[in-house]
């Protein structure tokens, strides 16, 4: 028997930590200039490398910015952020977000998964919604919350694969952790009957390759969520 390396976080990833935890939540508000580096490295107890390779990939994510001579400050990472600044977000206090990140993850979500199912129904052989009607059994034959959620994921994440789109899938799974947690809460709510009953109906409907029904139902049911009508947020 065989086990991994267990390794700690290193100091460098310790840093970036606090240092997107206090932007994230405020502390840190756009604008504001950090410290010199060298009175960073004393406050915390760790060497000006630590310091200096944690804010080169703060800057990499977006929530820095580095001006020369003038060091460096909190920069809008809502203007200048991308792909790692979004992973960043979803990855935050462990995936558990407030309501108005959850909104704006359900509305992102309507956008994709319409693009997704559209993409599926054109382009999806027989072949692979017959995957994705596999993905709807584990839905099915879960025996936990937990379980069906990350079955949940893993029909969206199909979903978004057999439309051929080679970006889509990635952007997906960089919102995994906080989705998961809200399926789990839908489950809780609603029991995994609902979840199973809005995923069949919606797999139905690419089957058939209905794409104005799949949109129309992928509306009706993430707006029910968005709005408050089936609350989990």
């Amino acid at each position: 028997m065989e086990f991994s390396k267990l390794s700690a976080p290193s100091l460098k990833d310790m840093f970036i930590q606090q240092l997107q935890g206090m932007i994230l939540s405020g502390t840190l508000p756009v604008g504001t200039k950090l410290p010199s580096e060298r009175d960073m490295a004393e406050q915390m107890q760790v060497s000006r490398t630590v310091v200096n390779s944690g804010l080169v990939e703060l800057a990499s994510q977006g929530f820095i910015e580095l001006r020369p001579r003038q060091g460096a400050c909190v920069a809008d990472y809502r203007r200048h952020g991308n792909l790692s600044t979004l992973i960043a977000i979803m990855q935050y206090k462990g995936g558990v977000l407030g309501r108005d990140e959850i909104r704006s993850i359900l509305e992102v979500r309507r956008a994709l998964e319409h693009l997704a199912a559209e993409r599926a129904i054109l382009y999806a052989s027989d072949e692979a919604l017959e995957r994705l009607g596999r993905q709807l059994d584990l839905i099915t034959s879960s025996h936990s919350f937990e379980q069906a959620a990350e079955a949940a994921f893993g029909f969206q994440h199909e979903l978004a694969l057999v439309g051929g789109n080679s970006i889509v899938p990635l952007i997906y799974y960089s919102f995994r952790s906080p989705v998961i947690t809200l399926w789990i809460r839908f489950c809780n709510l609603y029991g995994v009957d609902a979840l199973v009953s809005n995923t069949r109906t919606l797999y139905s409907l690419i089957l058939s390759r209905d794409s104005a029904g799949a949109a129309r139902w992928i509306d009706e049911y993430l707006e029910n969520a968005i709005s408050g009508g089936q609350q989990i947020y």
